[in-house]
C-alpha cells in the first residue's frame, strides 16, 4: 500500500485486495455498510492503490462546510424526499454518458440500519450506461477491503441482485447485526 492512505489502514491493521483492472468508468457496490466508518475505511482503501472514486450521499450531510469538502472529494448529494425532477438512476446514468472517467462507490443496503430489501438503483445505472461494477468488500472481522471482483448485470434485476447478495454473505460489517442479505 502506498502513500498516506495506505500507511494509515496499515497502522490501524488493514489490509488491502484491489486487483480488478483500473476501469475508466464503473460503479463501485460496497458491502456491508453498517458504519459511518464504511466511508472513511473505504476512501482511504481505494486511494491507497493510487485510485479516485466519487460517492453517493444523502444531502443532510451536505452542510456548510461539510458540504462543499464532500464535493471536492467526489460527493454527489441523494435527496431524501422525491424532490428530484427525474429519477436518480437516469442523473446518474447521464453523469457516466458524459464522463470520460468516473467510479462511483454506491451502498445498495442504502442505510446503516439492517436492510434485506437493497437497492437495485446501482444494477440500472451500470446497465443503462454500459459500465461494470465491481463488488467492494469493508470486512472488519478479517480488517480487509476487497475488491476482486467485477459483475456485469444481465438485464433480470432480480436474478442479478440475488447473484450480488449472495456474494456478499461471507462478509462482516463493523456491526454485523446490522446486515443482511436475506
Amino acid at each position: 500500500m502506498a502513500g498516506f492512505s495506505g500507511f494509515l489502514l496499515k497502522l490501524f491493521g488493514w489490509s488491502v485486495d484491489i486487483s480488478v483492472p483500473d476501469y475508466p468508468k464503473c460503479i463501485i457496490c460496497v458491502a456491508p455498510h453498517t458504519s459511518n466508518w464504511d466511508f472513511i475505511v473505504g476512501k482511504l482503501a481505494y486511494a491507497s492503490v493510487g485510485r479516485k472514486a466519487g460517492f453517493l450521499m444523502k444531502d443532510t450531510w451536505f452542510f456548510w462546510p461539510l458540504g462543499a469538502f464532500f464535493r471536492s472529494i467526489g460527493g454527489i448529494a441523494v435527496p431524501r424526499r422525491k424532490s428530484l425532477e427525474r429519477p436518480l438512476t437516469e442523473i446518474v446514468t447521464e453523469k457516466f454518458r458524459n464522463a470520460d472517467r468516473l467510479a462511483l462507490a454506491i451502498t445498495p443496503e442504502g442505510t446503516r440500519s439492517r436492510n434485506a430489501v437493497w437497492h437495485t438503483g446501482f444494477l440500472h445505472i451500470a446497465l443503462n450506461a454500459g459500465v461494470p461494477i465491481v463488488l467492494g468488500v469493508i470486512d472488519y472481522s478479517l480488517k480487509k477491503v476487497i475488491i476482486e471482483r467485477t459483475f456485469v448485470p444481465t438485464g433480470d434485476i432480480d436474478a442479478d441482485m440475488r447473484a450480488v447478495k449472495e456474494y456478499y454473505k461471507p462478509f462482516k460489517g463493523k456491526y454485523p447485526a446490522k446486515f443482511t442479505t436475506e
